[in-house]
């Protein structure tokens, strides 16, 4: 037996998250995070793995590891933004656990070299480094919910699909198709 009917409903299923979530990461920004690259890694490394066999059906979503913070936010060590209050995560220790070269890479790409200060001395790209990191430290992250919400909104559709794909497949498997 190929299941080959609940095979094809739970690919649409997982399709519908990846492409809705790869559509809110556009929409939002949220491809380029502070501490990392701008090049759309976090969108690349959106998928899906779907193992659909007569013993067990398996489906696991995957991406890269900074994406569940972007999705779920990080509380801050001060403040936290509301849709973050939830999160798992959250900041402990120092802000400098937030690694200086990845934050020197986003300053790069966003052409941020030094700015001034309001008595007009000159502050470096360490003393950015620093208050940037210090800010992400005391803020957090903000949740996007940028896989989350396409999940659920698909998940709550799934149930009924699923079960009158796997009833054809059962039957064919038994003989009961009318064709």
């Amino acid at each position: 037996m190929t299941f080959a009917e609940t095979k094809k409903a739970l690919k649409v299923f997982a399709d519908t998250i990846i492409k809705q979530s790869k559509g809110n990461l556009r929409r939002n920004k949220k491809n380029k995070y502070i501490t990392g690259s701008a090049s759309g890694d976090l969108e690349n490394s959106l998928g899906y793995k779907l193992d659909v066999n007569p013993k067990k059906f398996s489906l696991q979503f995957y991406m890269s590891d900074y994406g569940t913070f972007q999705d779920l936010g990080v509380k801050g060590s001060k403040s936290t933004y509301n849709k973050s209050k939830d999160s798992p995560y959250k900041y402990s220790g120092m802000y400098k656990s937030i690694p200086p070269q990845s934050l020197d890479k986003w300053m790069v790409k966003k052409s941020i070299k030094g700015v001034r200060d309001e008595k007009g001395r000159f502050v470096g790209r360490k003393s950015l480094r620093f208050l940037l990191a210090r800010s992400i430290y005391e803020k957090g992250i903000r949740a996007s919910f940028f896989f989350t919400k396409p999940f659920e909104n698909a998940f709550e559709k799934i149930p009924n699909e699923i079960i009158e794909k796997f009833a054809l497949d059962i039957e064919d498997f038994i003989g009961l198709k009318n064709d």
